[in-house]
């Protein structure tokens, strides 16, 4: 029997929400939430800035005990001081089947997580390195290749912040590997190489709520594409004083 998804879904719980008004519930992609399901392999969150991506990333992470900052749920750090609340509001809906490896990235805070490696004198599980001499993409890397064990739930804000196109693609790869081991990924991208992952399920948050998309029907994926096949049109627009 399959055992993944390890989380099949989360619910908001409404009547836990004192006035929706208030931020996060005030954004459309929480006003509109009752029931999210997750792909088993890689479910993506799209969307522009502000459309709370990150915000229910940071939510299920802290639901599932991970500390603000990211790492594994072994890491107790908190120098995020703006957490939304959200987490106390929904629910987790999980299979019965446990995964056996967990990790949060997070790549706003990821230094903190590798200053924390330093101080306790954990490498090992890290290539053996500290993350600092590695650069910030390095060490992405290095975390994607040797900390993740497969069989496990990982979840990641924008992890290609600091990633080349070339190191993005060796994500891809590393991510399949992962995928083929058992594992289960939730990912806040904006990244159309991450986007292409096979059967990936790509949830769209904008100003009508959550929805699910087609790769080819992503922002990422159509201006990407415009902006390669029509470089000196697009610039010659765009670079143009008054925008003709």
């Amino acid at each position: 029997m399959e055992a993944k998804p390890y989380l099949r879904s989360i619910e908001l719980k409404r009547d836990k929400v004192a006035c929706s008004d208030d931020y996060p519930f005030s954004v459309p992609a929480v006003r509109e939430l009752d029931f999210l399901d997750f792909h088993p392999d890689v479910t993506f969150f799209v969307g522009e800035n502000g459309s709370g991506k990150s915000t229910l990333i940071e939510a299920i992470a802290l639901a599932m005990g991970f500390s603000p900052d990211g790492g594994t749920r072994n890491v107790r750090l908190a120098s995020a001081n703006d957490q939304s609340g959200l987490a106390e509001h929904i629910k987790l809906i999980r299979s019965f089947a446990q995964p056996k490896d967990h990790y949060f990235l997070r790549a706003e805070s990821f230094y903190n997580v590798a200053t924390y490696m330093d101080d306790i004198g954990y490498l090992q599980g890290y290539g053996g390195k500290s993350l600092h001499q590695h650069s910030h993409g390095e060490a992405f890397i290095a975390t994607l290749t040797h900390k993740l064990k497969g069989k496990g739930f990982y979840l990641f804000d924008e992890p290609e912040a600091a990633l080349s196109p070339q190191r993005q693609l060796a994500a891809l790869a590393a991510i399949h590997q992962l995928v083929n081991n058992g594992s289960q990924f939730i990912i806040a991208t904006h990244s159309p190489i991450l986007l292409a992952y096979p059967q990936a399920k790509i949830m769209l948050f904008d100003g009508s709520g959550i929805s699910q998309v087609d790769y080819e029907e992503t922002e990422h994926y159509a201006i990407t594409k415009e902006f390669l096949n029509n470089r000196q049109r697009m610039l010659r627009y765009l670079l143009s004083e008054d925008g003709d």
